[in-house]
């Protein structure tokens, strides 16, 4: 039977980095769960890559439709931005375990969907300063920066993932990225351990 490894972590932890070396990894086969996104897409993404994007009338519809998994909403400078997960053919534990990236919120609400012991935490790890510093690169990078929506994430980051959250959401391991490949050595350990 396979499982859902959701890698978790603030912003600019490099979570995605991890995620797209985990799936070169031979000695863990995973697929991929594309998540779906209302926000803009940013410089360098790929529709059906990263996400799918999709509208709040798209958001509606699937909700309507009884296929959203787990669902997020952020109120941004920008305006409502949700991100979610859809049950879809995509997902087959039966045959495949998958990864896919998310937050606490969205760690529970899949346990909730899928049962506990379906579901795998990966938390990532990084300095504060090291990571505010990742994020303005990369917003410098965009064509229209959002600096302020950066300000609010990496406040909101505080709250999202607290030690009191950790807990709830019985988060016991964490791997800290400030070596990169030492880092995904141990993740993918973790995960072959795990996943049989």
């Amino acid at each position: 039977m396979g499982k859902i490894v959701c890698l978790m972590g603030k912003s600019s932890s490099g979570k995605d980095t991890i995620y797209k070396r985990l799936l070169e990894q031979k000695n863990v086969p995973l697929k991929t769960i594309v998540p779906y996104t209302t926000r803009p897409i940013r410089a360098g993404e790929q529709e059906g890559v990263e996400y799918h994007f999709t509208d709040e009338e798209g958001f509606q519809r699937f909700l309507r439709q009884g296929n959203v998994i787990e669902a997020r909403a952020y109120d941004t400078c920008y305006g409502i931005w949700r991100y979610f997960t859809v049950a879809d053919a995509e997902i087959d534990l039966s045959t495949h375990s998958y990864v896919l990236i998310g937050t606490l919120e969205a760690y529970d609400q899949l346990r909730g969907f899928y049962g506990a012991d379906k579901v795998l935490p990966v938390m990532i790890e990084l300095d504060d300063g090291v990571r505010l510093q990742r994020a303005l690169d990369r917003e410098k990078s965009q064509d229209h920066p959002k600096y302020e929506e950066l300000c609010r994430r990496y406040l909101a980051d505080a709250q999202d993932f607290s030690e009191e959250k950790l807990a709830l959401s019985k988060i016991d391991r964490t791997f800290y990225n400030d070596r990169l490949e030492s880092c995904l050595n141990e993740i993918t350990d973790y995960l072959r351990e795990r996943l049989g």
